[in-house]
């Protein structure tokens, strides 16, 4: 049985449930994108050029909107999250410029990447760009605990990076390994931005705690189902190409459970892919349906609630609010992506 079910018939249910986030921050997530386009702008034509192709190609501003969120669940009343949700739209941005350059992707959102258009050179600078305006708003927001959560992240996700490629093609790589690189490498930067929520609002080290165990485990459940839905037939529908992982030999939790639960013949069908990437136009289907035969799709699904869970209970000590439910619904809609 497929493990993705009719897409278009759950669409917009699982749409409303981010919208509902997003419409308890609306104000102040426009507010956001006025301080994005101002912070884009540059005498260099082509950063604020390069910068808003890849900002303008869409996306749900999620880890900006939970920033937000974050503030307004501890009760902050003040205009500091504005500048530190760009902020870390402007990490997250520069991630994916470097990524892009990284996995020589040429597809970014179903349009043309960065570096297709504009070249590797142009789009590592601009990222390097973005990092220093984040840092930029960092300083002027004036606490040395929002300077150190984000400083740290940033720094955190470089290391992912690098733990990515050194786990890339690497067939024998452990569930662990694969997890503190998307702990690194994605959940970071969720937990950072949730985190400092707590602190503009002078909130109680637990809270802090709190929303930033939320992030951390929304952000490992986020990448889950990313790295199921790159063998889903809806990355179609999402603007995107089914395989790309495969094809570049990325070692993902679907992979390690199908290697690990196979046999001789398929490991060696696994590392001839994916170690030597020697690779047809059929071995991608062959690859889906080992994972659907072992049950790897559904048990990177199953880990993904159990992070989910976590993210959930984690909420558990603020008192009930249209923001926390909205919040709450998040999670769900982070792993309902997978149907």
């Amino acid at each position: 049985m497929a493990i993705v079910v009719n897409f278009e018939d759950e669409r917009g249910k699982k749409a409303k449930s981010f919208d509902a986030l997003v419409a308890l921050v609306k104000d102040d997530l426009q507010k956001v994108n006025h301080a994005i386009v101002d912070r884009m702008h540059s005498p260099v034509e082509m950063i604020p050029q390069l910068a808003g192709h890849i900002i303008a190609a869409g996306g749900k501003r999620l880890r900006p909107v939970l920033t937000l969120a974050s503030a307004k669940l501890a009760g902050h009343t003040g205009e500091r999250h504005i500048k530190l949700a760009a902020c870390v739209e402007f990490i997250h941005t520069a991630t994916l410029l470097h990524d892009d350059v990284v996995d020589e992707s040429e597809l970014r959102r179903g349009q043309a990447s960065a570096n297709a258009l504009f070249g590797n050179k142009p789009s590592v600078l601009v990222g390097d760009f973005l990092f220093s305006r984040s840092f930029e708003l960092m300083v002027e927001d004036g606490s040395l605990s929002v300077l150190a959560i984000l400083s740290r992240a940033s720094s955190v996700i470089a290391e992912g990076e690098v733990l990515q490629l050194i786990t890339a093609n690497d067939t024998e790589t452990s569930e662990d390994s694969y997890l503190e690189v998307i702990r690194s490498k994605t959940a970071a930067l969720f937990a950072a931005a949730c985190r400092i929520g707590a602190v503009v609002a002078d909130r109680p080290k637990v809270e802090e705690e709190a929303l930033e165990s939320y992030g951390l485990n929304l952000g490992i459940a986020f990448q889950l189902i990313d790295d199921v839905l790159d063998y889903s037939a809806k990355q179609a529908v999402l603007g995107k190409t089914v395989g790309d992982d495969f094809r570049e030999g990325k070692i993902t939790l679907p992979v390690i459970l199908a290697f690990r639960r196979g046999g001789d013949e398929e490991r060696a069908f696994w590392r001839r892919c994916l170690e030597e990437l020697d690779q047809s136009d059929e071995d991608i289907g062959q690859a889906i349906k080992l994972m659907e035969k072992h049950g790897s799709l559904a048990a990177t699904i199953a880990r993904a609630r159990h992070y989910g869970e976590i993210a959930r209970d984690a909420l558990g000590i603020f008192p009930d609010s249209p923001v926390k439910q909205a919040m709450i619904d998040v999670i769900d809609f982070c792993i309902d992506r997978a149907y």
